[in-house]
């Protein structure tokens, strides 16, 4: 039995439909779940990744956990507690969605310092592991749906800087094998999507998926910044504005890996804009 946390996550919830599709036994699990959240044969449970003790029911008769990095409240996690409930329980591997950061932005406390104290953690485990390590994803979009819905217009700094960003589907069908098959134990795996994308062509690939036109306003690094602090800590903006940027050689690499576990290409962004365009409309 696999126990997913971060169940109604945008990773979390595809990774459980993939696996219920094929049959798997599977228990979801996040803070605010309902029967809303997964399809009639899974089972879920509330539990919080801050209070350990509240996923050791969860992990009764459990094999295998995927368990995410805990996201704006990674710092809250106690990492040990939380392997340490799992082993308890019966669990005996475990896959980590962690962050690209870690590699590229070790000494950034929010994009790879936290991810890199939960990744010792679990190499640390006495249990088997695999690391998935993704870097932006294609669904960060969804921040300009309602200036699309709205006035049919995209704001963003930086706009012909391109990233490889990924489809969320993809790291849930990388996370889906990595649960099913052998051979995966003691890899990292970095994942990204097919080629770089820039903020424009992002807008223009949304368009295209509307059958409308959508204007781009390029933004100031300052302007983006006043935005983002509405929403994010300050020392988190200035770091995602680097990246977004100033990208590394490294957060431009074009992975292997989702390729190699899935034996297909990853999906474009364009792939994703048509399948999410109803957010947009």
């Amino acid at each position: 039995m696999f126990v997913v946390t971060g169940a109604t996550g945008n990773v979390g919830r595809s990774l459980v439909q993939t696996l219920a599709a094929t049959g798997a036994q599977v228990t979801a699990t996040s803070r605010g779940i309902s029967d809303a959240d997964v399809p009639d044969n899974v089972e879920y449970r509330r539990a919080d990744l801050v209070d350990p003790e509240s996923l050791r029911p969860v992990f009764d008769g459990a094999d295998a956990l995927f368990l995410q990095n805990g996201g704006p409240s990674a710092h809250l996690l106690s990492p040990q507690d939380i392997l340490g409930v799992a082993k308890a329980g019966g669990v005996g591997r475990v896959i980590l969605l962690s962050s690209q950061g870690v590699a590229t932005r070790p000494r950034s406390a929010s994009h790879g310092g936290t991810a890199r104290a939960i990744e010792d953690a679990v190499q640390q485990s006495g249990m088997a592991w695999t690391i998935l390590r993704p870097g932006g994803f294609h669904s960060n979009a969804y921040a300009w749906a309602e200036s699309v819905r709205a006035r049919r217009t995209v704001a963003a700094p930086f706009a012909d800087i391109g990233l490889p960003t990924i489809d969320p589907d993809d790291i849930a069908e990388v996370a889906a094998a990595v649960l099913r098959e052998d051979g995966h134990a003691g890899q990292i795996y970095e994942l990204t999507g097919p080629a770089l994308n820039t903020p424009r062509q992002r807008a223009e690939a949304i368009a295209d998926a509307l059958g409308e036109p959508v204007r781009f306003i390029e933004q100031t690094r300052d302007e983006a910044r006043g935005q983002m602090l509405q929403f994010m800590p300050e020392h988190v903006v200035e770091t995602t504005l680097t990246i977004l940027g100033e990208p590394t050689l490294a957060e431009q690499h074009i992975s292997p890996h989702v390729e190699q576990v899935l034996g297909r290409t990853p999906r474009t962004f364009t792939d994703w804009a048509q399948r999410h365009i109803a957010a947009f409309r």
